[in-house]
């Protein structure tokens, strides 16, 4: 559904009792009746209308009115089917002037909002939502959400508080002689989750409406209230992803996919404060014979495909809550490109980093939301948004995920969610780019954890996950920067690449390619706005892979005290160090720093280097000279020169470290963009 203040027509209203809509327009004719637009807040954003006096209305509405009243022809079976919900009647109803925007529905429906005057039914003076079935196909979503009712009677409780009660019907006569149909529900707030996301002051006002004290808080694991936007936004997503699962995990448990979730499908009720999954119409049973109990292998993998469908929508819905830029749909559409290429889901940050155009995640609260917890939130999304059904995480698994436990509850972490805390929190840090001592032995101390926890030892893992574009972001080696010397040519490295290409599925043999980015500034100081020519640097070798082992070797000379180190000597001695701890005592499979550990051997053959410039510096071969010997300054050598490279320690969907010849680690991040995009 649009939006209000006059940008698209509401469809609420779609050709009801003559509609006549006229795009930016805060008046809008509905026949007889004049709609108004009013106010901006949730609490006041909705439709008004305005009886126009008319005698001839009032006619027809008496006409149409006993008509409505007539019984529709409902067949004996159907009759039976819909016994279980209450058949009511147009005169039980009165039509109130306003209808909320968050009740918008599809073309094929009609929306309002009445209040039962029945003083004999159990919703006397009840607000409910009629909404009005035009086409076969609507009728039968109507149906179908008044029999799913039927299957989850046994636990109203659990679909009263997660799902949008569904009353009764109304079936009448038309004019033209065909029956229509009616569906009657309740009434959850004016507002969808969709329309929630789309006001400017949604944080506090839906924190007010959800009521979010010590004790709802508590509920989620978290120990306070209130606090910085950041904190609150967590806390109210986890609240939200918390609720949806639930309600979705219901549905999971009794047989049944929703297979529409969106945000316009979900409400949040001001009364209980529990999300509504929506009307269940489109309802999927797991099995294409619900009364059978016996499972074959073709219905266990229909169970698989649903639940999976249902994930990955839940998945999207936790990408828009968190990241606001997505609502825009140009936004999205990129961000489903990403998906429907192929891309491993592990990958998302690196590509939103570049989408979002933030070169810093502490620019955006989403990145912020995310990282925090030793980027568990992106692990979650990532889980949720798997390419394969079968790697996509369950409703119960989702809600003993760390990111959606508070630090009250203590929940004893995966090895794979402890990878990824390592590599993530790595990742953070050379985002900062001021490498200190303190953060140097940090980010080395957590790659020799990584290499000791790695998933993939064997050449054939790595001939399947290592081909691909990595981003270099660290290396544990000497690093060379432009503060304290005056270099011969100002070059200004920028994005590092590593490709990697399988020659042959029969061999063991890769291609390696090393684009190295620069651009070079004329003159002899550096310009503010870092204009210059940009330049690349273009290595290429080939390599073979087998298996082997990385050797740990102990020196009996130790570091002079106050004397700065950064060799591996020293990284391993903290190690060490490190292991002895308690905390990581239970992570590591051994007491000790090992001799040995498994790695991948790698044989590099010839090199080809190639450099290109977008304008000729000048005549002088000397001045390329001075850029080529200023980037290889900048740049690790093994980047440089590929035969450098002597093993793998470590590889996963997302992350790889190399080893150099001369002991330093290098850290790269699997890329998902094209070159054209990184410019």
């Amino acid at each position: 559904m649009g939006s209000l203040h006059g940008k698209a027509p509401n469809p609420i209203f779609e050709r009801a009792m003559g509609v006549c809509f006229k795009d930016n327009l805060s008046t809008t004719l509905i026949g007889p009746l004049q709609v108004q637009f009013v106010g901006k807040n949730p609490s006041s954003n909705w439709a008004r209308c305005s009886k126009l006096p008319c005698s001839s209305m009032r006619k027809d509405a008496s006409v149409s009115e006993s008509k409505r009243n007539a019984p529709g022809p409902l067949s004996v079976s159907m009759e039976e089917e819909l016994e279980h919900v209450i058949r009511f009647k147009m005169s039980d109803f009165k039509i109130l002037d306003c209808v909320s925007t968050g009740l918008g529905g599809r073309a094929d429906e009609i929306v309002f909002e009445a209040l039962v005057k029945n003083r004999l039914s159990p919703l006397y003076n009840t607000k409910v939502v009629l909404r009005r079935l035009k086409t076969t196909q609507a009728q039968r979503r109507g149906k179908r959400a008044i029999e799913v009712l039927k299957k989850l009677a046994r636990r109203r409780l659990m679909y009263h508080s997660y799902s949008m009660q569904v009353h009764g019907y109304i079936s009448s006569l038309m004019s033209n002689g065909h029956s229509s149909f009616t569906l009657v529900h309740g009434h959850h707030g004016s507002f969808s989750l969709r329309h929630w996301l789309q006001q400017s002051d949604w944080l506090p006002t839906l924190e007010a409406t959800l009521a979010l004290d010590e004790e709802s808080v508590r509920k989620v694991g978290d120990t306070t209230t209130g606090g910085p936007a950041v904190s609150r936004h967590s806390r109210l997503i986890r609240v939200l992803m918390r609720d949806l699962l639930i309600g979705v995990n219901y549905l999971h448990s009794h047989g049944l996919a929703h297979t529409e979730l969106r945000l316009e499908n979900v409400h949040i009720s001001p009364v209980d404060r529990h999300v509504k999954v929506g009307i269940l119409g489109n309802a999927a049973y797991f099995h294409e014979n619900a009364e059978n109990d016996n499972t074959t292998v073709n219905d266990l993998d229909r169970r698989q495909m649903m639940i999976a469908f249902d994930m990955r929508c839940v998945g999207f819905m936790m990408a828009k809550m968190v990241f606001q830029e997505l609502m825009d749909p140009l936004i999205f559409t990129k961000f489903k490109l990403f998906f429907s290429k192929g891309h491993d889901p592990s990958c998302l940050r690196e590509y939103l980093l570049r989408v979002l155009n933030h070169r810093l995640s502490s620019g955006n609260v989403g990145f912020q939301i995310l990282d925090r917890n030793w980027g568990a939130g992106w692990n979650l999304l990532s889980l949720l948004l798997a390419n394969k059904p079968s790697k996509r995480i369950s409703c119960l698994e989702a809600l003993r995920h760390p990111f959606l436990c508070g630090p009250r509850w203590r929940i004893a972490p995966s090895m794979e969610i402890i990878r990824w805390g390592l590599g993530s929190t790595a990742v953070r840090i050379t985002e900062e780019y001021i490498y200190s001592l303190p953060q140097r032995r940090k980010l080395s101390h957590f790659i020799e954890l990584m290499e000791m926890l790695t998933p993939h030892s064997k050449p054939k893992h790595w001939q399947e996950l290592i081909p691909g574009k990595w981003r270099f972001l660290y290396s544990t080696g000497r690093h060379i920067g432009l503060t304290l010397r005056q270099p011969p040519a100002r070059v200004l490295i920028g994005d590092v690449c590593l490709t990697v290409a399988r020659d042959s599925k029969l061999n063991n043999r890769l291609s390696l390619t090393s684009d190295i980015n620069f651009t070079v500034m004329r003159g002899r100081n550096w310009s503010h706005n870092k204009i210059g020519i940009n330049g690349k640097l273009v290595i290429n070798s080939s390599s073979r892979i087998q298996a082997g082992r990385r050797l740990y070797l102990k020196e009996e000379n130790t570091v002079a005290l106050g004397q700065p180190s950064f060799g591996e000597s020293n990284a391993e001695h903290v190690l060490a160090q490190k292991l002895s701890s308690t905390r990581w005592r239970k992570v590591i499979p051994f007491e000790e720093l090992p001799s040995s550990l498994p790695a991948v051997k790698l044989i590099s053959g010839d090199i080809d280097l190639t450099m290109s410039l977008d304008i000729p510096l000048s005549e002088d071969i000397d001045a390329a000279r001075n850029v080529t010997r200023e980037v290889r300054t900048q740049v690790p050598p093994a980047l440089f020169d590929l035969s450098k490279f002597i093993c793998g320690t470590y590889v996963d969907s997302r992350l790889l470290i190399l080893r150099s010849v001369d002991g330093s680690a290098l850290l790269f991040t699997r890329s998902c963009l094209h070159e054209s995009h990184n410019k």
